[in-house]
């Protein structure tokens, strides 16, 4: 019975958040509440041995954030730092100079990895798409061929691979070890955004060519030429 209960619950929360278009959140605490009560419990408890849906809820929601709350903080000061000053385009840029034009979807997806750790995947996705069209403009590779493993990259990051916070909320969930857990995420991680970025990226780039527009190119150009980045190394 608890089995099919959680299994409906998931089922319940996709729908809730592909088909009806709810904010996760919400879907994510009316579904919890629904699983309480088909459990049982509930809904406000009447002494702490006995608590009610909500406090759990309250309880749970506490004990993530109050885990999370530091990470999450200095990670964002970390992203927004790297995005202001120039760091992560720098680090791009320097990646990119290194690998070469013929291995220039490599160096998207360490680029990816590196600069997806202390940011959100939505916030590196927006940090590093310019340079996405830029490089495709500049070198007529396919933007497929380069735009696929950027998502790869940050995807995995932002799944699997502390200190990125996403990452940590499971770590703190579930007490695992953070150093192992680092360990096992690049073990599992590093192989399948490469497998899903650089390989598959330039398979189907070469049967897929989309040409970057020239208007939306010609932008992000003008305004890299008039930012002047930080050095790498010193």
């Amino acid at each position: 019975m608890v089995v099919g209960i959680v299994l409906a619950a998931v089922v319940i929360l996709l729908l809730l958040i592909t088909v009806v278009k709810w904010h996760p959140f919400v879907a994510l605490i009316l579904t919890a509440i629904g699983v309480g009560l088909a459990m049982g419990m509930p809904l406000i408890g009447t002494s702490p041995k006995d608590p009610g849906i909500i406090d759990s809820i309250k309880l749970g929601l506490g004990n993530t954030l109050g885990f999370l709350a530091i990470v999450l903080a200095l990670g964002t000061m970390l992203g927004k730092m790297m995005a202001e000053s120039g760091g992560a385009e720098r680090i791009a840029t320097t990646l990119i100079d290194r690998f070469g034009k013929k291995r220039v979807h490599w160096a998207m997806m360490f680029v990816a990895f590196l600069v997806g750790i202390p940011v959100f995947f939505q916030v590196g996705f927006v940090l590093l798409i310019p340079l996405v069209f830029t490089i495709a403009l500049e070198t007529g590779v396919s933007l497929i061929t380069i735009g696929i493993p950027l998502v790869a990259g940050l995807s995995v990051v932002h799944g699997l691979v502390p200190p990125h916070p996403a990452a940590m909320a499971a770590v703190g969930i579930f007490k695992a070890d953070v150093g192992r857990t680092i360990l096992y995420a690049l073990i599992v991680g590093l192989p399948t955004a490469i497998i899903s970025g650089p390989l598959y990226g330039k398979w189907i780039g070469a049967r897929i060519h989309k040409e970057v527009p020239l208007d939306i190119a010609e932008q992000f150009i003008e305004r890299d030429k008039k930012k002047e980045l930080p050095s790498f190394g010193n």
